[in-house]
């Protein structure tokens, strides 16, 4: 857990590491968190807590605040494609007396109606991880403060250079979450731009962000194209099944496997040689960021439109060090919120 340390956030300055980043930053709290009056009350409702990312993504915002002195509320969907459910979390959270709402939506539009009430009200919304809808935001009058996440077509692309430099021609097959989904969408795009014109796309498929569906979906694949050589996979835990598919079909170690996320089963998974990479996108940082912006919007600041969470390749060469700093990030990243905090 992350302490508070002015005399450390003076001396480094801007660039640190973004496993520091909440000692770097707590040392400096806004005249709301000093008072505890209802603008430093946040809340917080993120995607299903069932997928290891988004229990990284809630530590990042309970640490932050527990750290910086911040009331925060933290609700999470029941698990990872309950948009219903997680609605209805916002819904009962949005007449609360909170003075920032950090929101991590399913779908792009799943919260819209309950996000429309809190804009009306005046009250700040930062949306962390998967954007939400700009048609929907604008039709709502739903005024987003900041998009804090992942450049997802830059890590899929991250994927596509590495396994292009792996296997250097042939088949490859990509797994996707949920359909339609614009983050799964973007990390394919990405993923295609980098390959295009060096491997063949012999199919792309749908496992709902899942393990298991993307295990069935590995297993099927490998049996009608015995000549696959790559998997891209949307995220670790479908990365993950596929690993296993691989596995039992006898061919650990013969099919290259990349997935997006950073999470430490699959971090622990690359260190062991079963995931060839994985290319981390630092979920603990994204909350802390989110809680974050948070303080400096109810303490009267303003924030970016949009602060870009940083992405890093991890190899087997790396594993170890990022299994020794998780769920702090092991590489150093500008961390666009430290001055205005500081004001």
């Amino acid at each position: 857990m992350f302490r508070k340390d002015a005399t450390l956030k003076r001396s480094l300055g801007v660039v640190v590491s973004l496993g520091a980043i909440a000692v770097v930053l707590s040392g400096c709290s806004t005249p709301a968190a000093e008072t505890g009056e209802g603008s430093a009350k946040v809340a917080a409702v993120i995607k299903g807590l069932d997928n290891p990312f988004f229990q990284a993504m809630e530590d990042g915002i309970n640490d932050t605040a527990d750290a910086d002195g911040v009331d925060v509320t933290v609700q999470a969907a029941a698990d990872i494609g309950d948009t219903t459910g997680q609605a209805d979390k916002l819904t009962a959270l949005a007449g609360q007396n909170f003075g920032c709402f950090v929101v991590n939506p399913i779908s792009g539009t799943n919260l819209v109606q309950s996000l429309s009430q809190i804009s009306t009200a005046g009250t700040p919304i930062v949306n962390i991880d998967n954007p939400i809808d700009a048609d929907a935001a604008k039709t709502a009058n739903i005024d987003i403060k900041t998009y804090i996440g992942t450049d997802n077509e830059a890590a899929g692309g991250k994927a596509g250079d590495f396994i292009a430099e792996q296997v250097g021609s042939g088949e490859v097959a990509v797994i996707g979450g949920i359909a339609g989904d614009v983050t799964s969408a973007a990390r394919i795009d990405g993923f295609k731009a980098a390959v295009d014109g060096k491997l063949d796309i012999i199919q792309e498929t749908a496992a709902d962000w899942k393990r298991e569906l993307a295990l069935t979906a590995a297993t099927d694949i490998i049996a009608a194209n015995p000549n696959v050589k790559a998997f891209f996979a949307a995220n670790d835990d479908m990365g993950l099944g596929i690993v296993k598919a691989i596995e039992n079909a006898g061919l650990t170690g013969s099919i290259v496997v990349v997935s997006v996320d950073g999470n430490k089963d699959a971090l622990q998974s690359v260190a062991d040689g079963g995931l060839t990479a994985t290319v981390a996108q630092y979920p603990y940082a994204i909350g802390t960021l989110g809680l974050q912006a948070c303080e400096v919007l109810a303490g009267g600041g303003d924030v970016p439109a949009t602060i870009e969470s940083p992405t890093a390749l991890v190899t087997t060469d790396v594993a170890a060090d990022a299994l020794a700093k998780f769920p702090q990030p092991f590489e150093d990243f500008e961390n666009p919120l430290t001055d205005l905090l500081d004001k």
